[in-house]
C-alpha cells in the first residue's frame, strides 16, 4: 500500500514562522521611524509661514535684526499645541524654533537665516539644526 503525504511537515511550518519573524523584526522599527517622520512633518510645515514672514521682513527692512515674532510681517509665535506641534517661536534675528509634542518625538527644529551670497537667486539661506537632525526626522 502506498502512502502519499498530505499537508506540510513540522519543519516546513517552523521555517515559514522563522522567516515571518525575521521580516517582522526588520519591518517594525522601519515603520516606527516612518510614523515619527510623518508626525514631525507637521512641525516642519508649520515653519513655512514664519520663513516667508522673515524673508518679507528682510526685504522691507534690509536687516534680520528687526524680524522677530509679531513684528514687520512675521507672524506671532504659536503657543497653542496641536497633536504634533508644541510651539513655534521666532527670535529677534529671525531664527525660527519649532518644537514637536511627545507624540511627534519631542524633537526641535531650528532654522537660522543668513544673507545669501550675491547671484545665488535668493535673498536668504536657511541652516537646519536641532535635535530632529540627529534623529533624522526633519
Amino acid at each position: 500500500m502506498q502512502h502519499t503525504q498530505k499537508g506540510f511537515t513540522l519543519i516546513e511550518l517552523m521555517i515559514v514562522v522563522a522567516i515571518i519573524g525575521i521580516l517582522a523584526a526588520v519591518a517594525v522599527p522601519a515603520y516606527q521611524t516612518y510614523v515619527q517622520k510623518a508626525r514631525f512633518s507637521e512641525v516642519v510645515s508649520a515653519t513655512a509661514p514664519f520663513k516667508l514672514g522673515v524673508e518679507n521682513c528682510f526685504i522691507n527692512t534690509n536687516a534680520l535684526a528687526a524680524c522677530g515674532a509679531g513684528t514687520n510681517g512675521v507672524p506671532p509665535a504659536v503657543t497653542v499645541a496641536t497633536q504634533n506641534l508644541a510651539s513655534v517661536a521666532v527670535a529677534a534675528d529671525g531664527t525660527i524654533t519649532a518644537t514637536g509634542t511627545a507624540a511627534a518625538g519631542g524633537a526641535t527644529l531650528i532654522l537660522t537665516p543668513a544673507i545669501a551670497a550675491a547671484n545665488t537667486g535668493s535673498l536668504l539661506t536657511w541652516t537646519r539644526t536641532g535635535t530632529c537632525v540627529n534623529l533624522a526626522v526633519c
